[in-house]
């Protein structure tokens, strides 16, 4: 079997880690969802989301795979013990490519406007621009272009490709977002936006939470990279000296912050123009902000800067992503590294493809598919680590954890009782009005603690077999 890279640094891991996370979700998926769903109320659910279920989910993934030092399909494999390990790995894969297949799609959006900006081509009619180039063969083509750039990039390794990228990616997005804030600070009437994105609105939330939640948890799970194996992924690559508990603590508040600081640049400028940030959906970003760039003076700049930042995010998240399937094929089928770069890049061209001229298809994958798939994925990690694994979850918890090292009983307990409980009313929140049921909160939460009973009686079954 080939031999497996490493990161040479923790600050490696960190950065690329923070890099994976703080990506498109954060500043193209983040700031059209708070704005459509209630502004502060949706950041206030998400903020709750992300300390409550995302923190202890993402450090519930590290341990598994810093325990099982491998890629999803073989150490839930030999975590488990069972063919529902090697399937639950196997479900992570797939989630994995499902999401890079319209992820690369954005990425060449993302592509493109960053090449045209200094020009300000789009700038006279921005709808009609991204109308025109949203969806059809040009898509198809900078989709391509963004995909090679991600596959070259996870072509060299985790050390030589992945690591020396992120410690040069990650602090420049953070640093052009600090600018861009500051400078959107200054402008007339970004007031208001202040005001909708950072005032608390609790009648709005009162009357709306049963409809904030869904997109919240999923968002925050989206943002976090947490159920798709691919943050195992990562954590695989790490030594037994590495504090799971700090890094988790790092990993997301950084990643929490570089959300936020997009939320302040994106919609107190819409506002500052007078433009509804709520309105527009996917291409909200592309649209809305490209009207506020051609007015203002010297919007050509700015732009360039914005869509600039935006594609060093996107790239690093990529190859996150990227990284899962391509290290699955290393490790479980010992193929070369570089082969293995080529096969599932010619796997996801020809999906991304597809997605790419099929805008319908487009949205419910990047949207509905992607957080369901998700959701269920991390109540798998919450299954084994709560349920299955609890003792060596909690000796993978304490190994190197140092002061943190006390959490770990009262971490295990939450991760096994209270999690799969929140995860499965987060699911049946999105699942409901898909198949046109309508439950009250009462309702869900019912079906949510019913449900985690269920599946940890099942689990049991299956494992004492």
């Amino acid at each position: 079997m080939a031999t497996r890279d490493t990161w040479v640094s923790n600050v490696g891991f960190v950065l690329a880690a923070v890099g994976s996370a703080a990506g498109l979700g954060n500043i193209w998926r983040f700031p059209w969802l708070t704005a459509g769903n209630g502004g502060s109320a949706f950041l206030l659910v998400y903020l709750l989301i992300v300390v409550g279920v995302g923190v202890p989910g993402l450090l519930a993934e590290f341990v598994l795979g810093r325990r099982g030092r491998q890629t999803p399909i073989g150490a839930l494999s030999d975590l488990v013990g069972s063919r529902w390990g090697s399937a639950l790995g196997a479900f992570n894969v797939a989630t994995t490519l499902v999401i890079l297949s319209f992820y690369s799609v954005v990425g060449g959006w993302i592509l493109r406007y960053t090449l045209v900006s200094p020009t300000g081509a789009y700038f006279s009619q921005p709808q009609q621009y991204f109308g025109e180039m949203s969806y059809g063969l040009a898509a198809v083509g900078f989709h391509l272009l963004f995909l090679t750039i991600v596959a070259g990039i996870v072509f060299f390794g985790v050390s030589r490709g992945i690591e020396r990228v992120s410690k040069v990616m990650l602090p420049a997005v953070v640093v052009l977002l600090v600018g861009l804030a500051v400078w959107t600070a200054t402008q007339p009437g970004a007031a208001a936006g202040y005001e909708f994105y950072l005032g608390f609105d609790a009648d709005y939330l009162a009357a709306n939470f049963a409809s904030v939640i869904g997109p919240a948890a999923g968002q925050a799970l989206f943002t976090l990279s947490v159920g798709a194996g691919s943050m195992l992924t990562y954590a695989s690559y790490l030594d037994e000296d590495t504090s799971l508990p700090r890094d988790t603590l790092v990993i997301a508040v950084s990643n929490t912050f570089i959300g936020v600081l997009a939320g302040l640049v994106v919609i107190p400028l819409l506002f500052s123009q007078g433009i509804d940030p709520g309105q527009g959906g996917p291409g909200a970003l592309f649209v809305a902000l490209a009207t506020a760039f051609g007015s203002l003076p010297g919007g050509t700049v700015v732009a360039t800067a914005f869509f600039a930042t935006v594609l060093m995010a996107a790239v690093t998240s990529g190859i996150n992503l990227l990284e899962t399937p391509v290290a699955t094929l290393v490790d479980e089928y010992d193929v070369q590294r570089r082969r293995a770069t080529l096969y599932v890049s010619l796997l996801l061209a020809a999906a991304g493809s597809g997605l790419a001229v099929a805008g319908p298809v487009f949205e419910f994958v990047s949207g509905t598919l992607a957080d369901l798939m998700l959701t269920v994925g991390l109540f798998g990690f919450l299954a084994i680590v709560g349920w299955v694994l609890r003792a060596e979850s909690v000796t993978e918890f304490r190994a190197g954890a140092g002061r943190y090292a006390v959490l770990a009983e009262s971490w295990v307990l939450t991760v096994g009782w209270l999690l799969p409980v929140v995860v499965l009313f987060s699911l049946a929140s999105s699942v409901a009005p898909l198949v046109g049921v309508s439950l009250g909160l009462g309702a869900r939460a019912a079906v949510a603690v019913v449900g985690a009973l269920a599946c940890r009686l099942l689990v049991w079954l299956v494992s004492e077999r």
